[in-house]
């Protein structure tokens, strides 16, 4: 479909769209405030009863601290990974080329219950299973194809001169990657970063299969408390992890237009 042209419509249009995404958000926020026990309209009354549970040791802190373990992990691995493995497919030319990058991207496309039981039934054979090594591997798996995606885009346009010039001024290799390719790809690399920690952080199948029983990562626990308990702290917890995601997003902002301000004044 062309985007509209006129510049009222395109702008009524994006209005409605981010209404139609936020508003369901936006009615059950107040909820995490309720003083009653259940959740319902209208409020009984005002309270942060529910952050204060939500900000005891156990269980939501401690499947906090897990996920943040597993999703820095993750991206960690799925960054450097999924960055040399976007330059080495952008740089080189050779058969297959196309059915590897289907390949690490194809977490993308089949779906999640399928990756977790392929997943489980391999780490099951390796001793992986219920282990923090085996969750940050497995969602270092389905974020990589983040990374290689933003990066092949900042890297679509490369001007290869530059590392004939680095090199031919006597610069190693890899001094050549840090100090002149890393650089011009770095919003790419933030960008893939951000989408592999969130994919990380709120990744609940994968869990479901090859966690151990006592191994509750935050969507985990969301996902226990609605099936056994719910009432207002689920939207208290869920109200804490927008604001930490909306301040992710605000931080790569910043850190994107740094970045594209730097690239301009070389």
């Amino acid at each position: 479909m062309n985007p509209p042209k006129n510049p009222i419509v395109l702008t009524v249009f994006t209005l409605l769209v981010c209404l139609f995404l936020v508003v369901p958000i936006a009615i059950i926020m107040p909820l995490s405030f309720s003083s009653g026990s259940f959740l319902s309209y209208p409020l009984p009354g005002l309270s942060l009863r529910w952050y204060e549970t939500v900000l005891q040791p156990t269980p939501w802190l401690a499947a906090v601290k897990n996920s943040l373990i597993i999703a820095l992990g993750a991206t960690a691995i799925a960054t450097t990974l999924g960055t040399l493995a976007a330059y080495g497919l952008t740089i080189a030319n050779f058969p297959g080329r196309g059915i590897i990058i289907g390949i690490l991207i194809s977490p993308l496309i089949v779906p999640m219950v399928i990756v977790a039981l392929g997943i489980y039934f391999m780490f099951a054979r390796m001793g992986l299973s219920g282990t923090f090594t085996g969750m940050i591997l497995a969602h270092a798996a389905i974020g990589a194809p983040y990374v290689v995606i933003t990066v092949s885009a900042a890297l679509r346009g490369f001007d290869r001169r530059l590392v004939l010039a680095s090199s031919s001024l006597g610069a190693r290799p890899v001094t050549t990657f840090l100090s002149v390719i890393l650089p011009l790809v770095a919003p790419g690399v933030i960008s893939g970063a951000l989408f592999a920690f969130m994919t990380s952080f709120d990744e609940v199948i994968i869990a479901l299969f090859i966690a151990s029983p006592a191994q509750f990562t935050l969507p985990r626990q969301l996902f226990s408390g609605l099936r056994e308990q719910l009432d207002p702290s689920i939207i208290a917890i869920s109200t804490l992890v927008i604001v930490f995601t909306v301040g992710l997003l605000a931080a790569y902002e910043v850190l994107r237009s740094r970045a594209a301000r730097n690239q301009i004044l070389r």
